[in-house]
């Protein structure tokens, strides 16, 4: 069986395998072709993957030949229609907001599976690519704000004067948040965290950040790691705190996400304008619309002396380790698909591949897909 490794467009730059995980390919018998120059954003030569046992090719050369192709990012029509008959592709294709497309390519016969869609249970851990990517997000969300942030984030006292530490304020107590947390604690800052799930406030206190409650959330316990969507009294309850905090905070950290719906408006305009000036929104939320309502999507914003930062490919920033991370995750997850001599074996009786597989036998097999049809 061969396993394909396409270059991804720009602006990405990770890859989807790493020179380091042929060891593992070549134990399960799998021969890896690695498109011309797909490591290069990732800071690897085609040379290293030739030293590691893999074989190098142009991207026709890939697609054809390969049973399982590996790209982060949806393909172009003409990369689809040089695919074999059958083959699985493997990727994180955002499923619930490109339903059309994943409809085009079950039309192809293509075995679709979309690593992004994976059950968030405790045995999919090590295969969680949202996690793995989003504690980078969190991590550089903070960096990013601190680099535009006119002062100091640590307290300091000087001969000149004293420098009292920067506020942050981070909405949402998921992977990219907690991290987040843990980076400016470590930077000295002084932070609160809103959160709906009530679950989190241990965590969020262990880290040393003040834990703001809006009571009346609703339950998330059974969404799988996910967010939900709430009720609209529980939303203007939610945004009357989150004002009072705004007012004060220097830094503003987002990252409410909702799987496959808009994300949720939790800084209104009028909240910006009472922000101080000099202040930072580092937005991660911004490919799904953003957590403001002035955010744009990899643009920054300045309003009224705030800067509101559209960012959501913090993680391809440190596309080495990003990569390192990504590409184990796929690793992992292929030994769910493929046997130990080397062939394909989806067995749809397993939580995983029946969740992770969006499509087969030339129609879509998730249920949330076709409702987004």
């Amino acid at each position: 069986m061969i396993v394909g490794v396409l270059k991804e467009p720009a602006p990405e730059t990770r890859v989807s395998v790493l020179p380091e995980h042929l060891a593992t390919y070549k134990k399960y018998k799998v021969d890896v072709l690695v498109e011309n120059n797909a490591g290069a954003t990732a800071f690897v030569k085609d040379d290293k993957y030739v030293e590691a046992g893999a074989k190098t090719a142009s991207r026709d050369e890939v697609l054809k030949s390969s049973d399982i192709v590996l790209s982060l990012n949806p393909f172009s029509a003409d990369d689809i229609s040089k695919l074999k008959p059958g083959a699985v592709v493997l990727g994180v294709y955002q499923p619930l907001f490109n339903a059309a497309l994943i409809k085009e390519w079950a039309g192809k016969g293509l075995n679709v599976f979309s690593i992004d869609m994976i059950p968030r249970t405790t045995r999919a851990q090590s295969m969680d690519v949202l996690s793995s990517q989003a504690n980078i997000a969190g991590y550089k969300a903070v960096l990013l704000g601190a680099n535009k942030f006119p002062k100091y984030f640590p307290m300091f006292m000087t001969a000149a004067g004293s420098i009292p530490p920067a506020k942050v304020l981070i909405l949402g107590a998921g992977v990219a948040g907690l991290q987040a947390i843990a980076t400016a604690k470590r930077l000295g800052a002084v932070i609160e965290v809103f959160d709906t799930r009530p679950a989190v406030k241990e965590e969020v206190m262990s880290l040393g950040a003040k834990f703001v409650e809006v009571e009346g959330a609703a339950d998330a316990s059974k969404a799988g790691g996910y967010a939900v969507e709430q009720t609209e009294e529980f939303m203007q309850r939610q945004k009357a705190k989150i004002a009072e905090s705004v007012a004060k905070a220097d830094i503003v950290i987002t990252t409410a996400q909702i799987q496959g719906r808009k994300a949720p408006i939790l800084i209104t305009q009028a909240m910006i304008e009472g922000m101080k000036n000099g202040s930072v929104i580092v937005d991660i939320a911004s490919s799904t619309g953003g957590n403001t309502e002035l955010t744009k999507d990899d643009q920054t914003v300045v309003h009224n002396g705030v800067s509101i930062i559209g960012t959501s490919r913090l993680a391809g920033d440190m596309a080495s380790d990003a990569s390192k991370l990504y590409g184990k995750n796929i690793l992992n997850f292929l030994q769910l698909i493929i046997d130990k001599e080397g062939n394909l074996n989806l067995n749809f009786e397993d939580d995983l591949v029946k969740g992770t597989c969006i499509a087969h036998n030339n129609e879509i097999t998730n249920e949330r897909v076709k409702a987004a049809l």
